[in-house]
């Protein structure tokens, strides 16, 4: 193994020449380590480890290599302001759903989080409590009514919540060719009890494009491209952990097989038939169907302290020696 040195922050390379299937890694991670950022230094040695011992355990061929690169050439060329294929990717390995229970962990009570998904913008209107989310004409009529609490059950005022669905043929707006404007997603205000509502269809099924390289991958490891039905949720406040989330209804075909890896227990929903009294309340048809969910905040000191406890736990486990920086692991060389 080729060790590397650091003398008063200076980092002294070996020669990078000659290297063999051994050496190379820690020749790599050495170059790597130049930097003043301690962070990023350590996740540029996790990730080339990992990398390198991926290909030493798969004894990696040059046509598969190329390959890959092939697949992330491709990948990245479906890309467009409408279309984060990337993150699409990210889902479909499982890497955003890890990456979101790791970064936003939640105390007991605290609604679960999920995935973020590729068709969430910064476009959606703020529209007022009672609007209509979208303009479909063809899916079956839900009111959606929420309350936003904290972990003590006290009603969360003025948070921001992003709002986004697929319509009726399971398109999200981004899809559609003849796209003027956002549709079916908004932005709203919980009022001082907590409380929002609006108007919206009852979520359905869709299978994410296969149009791509990921479509390409789904088809040779015979995997189904299917999300269960699904509304999304994001709740911004200051004081409180940011939370993305969604619901998904009960009963769905894709709900054990979610594509993307998103659903949990936790978050189905079922929906029921509107009775005369809401329907007159919120202006909504009686032969529409009613959502009400109750969303938990945990606040950014819960989540912050959790956070720290379980990544010094989960390192400690693994055998590495680290410190938190900004409540993220550097390696503790003190």
């Amino acid at each position: 193994m080729t060790e590397h040195t650091k003398t008063n922050g200076t980092v002294h390379l070996p020669t990078s020449k000659d290297l063999t299937i051994d050496n190379i890694t820690d020749n790599v991670i050495a170059f790597n380590s130049q930097g003043k950022d301690s962070r990023l230094a350590y996740v540029l040695e996790r990730l080339v480890t990992h990398l390198h011992d991926f290909a030493r355990e798969t004894r990696l061929s040059t046509k598969e290599w190329r390959y890959g690169l092939d697949f992330l050439e491709q990948t990245g060329k479906m890309c467009t302001d409408e279309r984060a294929e990337f993150i699409t990717l990210s889902d479909v390995l499982g890497l955003s759903a890890l990456v979101d229970a790791i970064d936003h962990p939640k105390p007991p009570g605290a609604t679960d989080g999920t995935i973020l998904g590729p068709f969430h913008t910064h476009e959606a209107e703020e529209m007022q409590n009672g609007d209509y989310l979208m303009r479909d004409g063809h899916g079956e009529a839900c009111l959606m009514i929420g309350t936003v609490v904290d972990t003590n059950g006290k009603p969360v005022a003025d948070a921001e919540i992003h709002i986004w669905e697929a319509n009726s043929e399971g398109k999200y707006d981004v899809q559609l060719p003849d796209r003027k404007g956002p549709d079916g997603r908004c932005v709203l205000r919980s009022d001082e009890n907590g409380l929002f509502w609006f108007k919206a269809i009852v979520p359905v099924p869709y299978p994410i494009a296969q149009d791509g390289p990921l479509g390409v991958l789904f088809r040779a490891v015979r995997r189904h491209p299917y999300r269960p039905a699904h509304m999304h949720f994001m709740f911004e406040k200051p004081g409180f952990d940011s939370l993305i989330t969604a619901l998904y209804l009960r009963d769905d075909p894709y709900e054990g097989s979610d594509a993307v890896f998103g659903v949990k227990s936790s978050l189905i929903v079922s929906t029921e038939d509107i009775d005369a009294e809401t329907a007159k309340k919120f202006g909504q048809p009686v032969d529409s169907k009613v959502i009400r969910w109750n969303f938990v905040l945990a606040s950014e000191e819960q989540a912050s302290v959790l956070r720290d406890e379980n990544s010094m736990k989960a390192l400690e486990d693994l055998g590495r020696k680290v410190k938190l920086m900004n409540h993220l692991p550097v390696p503790d060389v003190d």
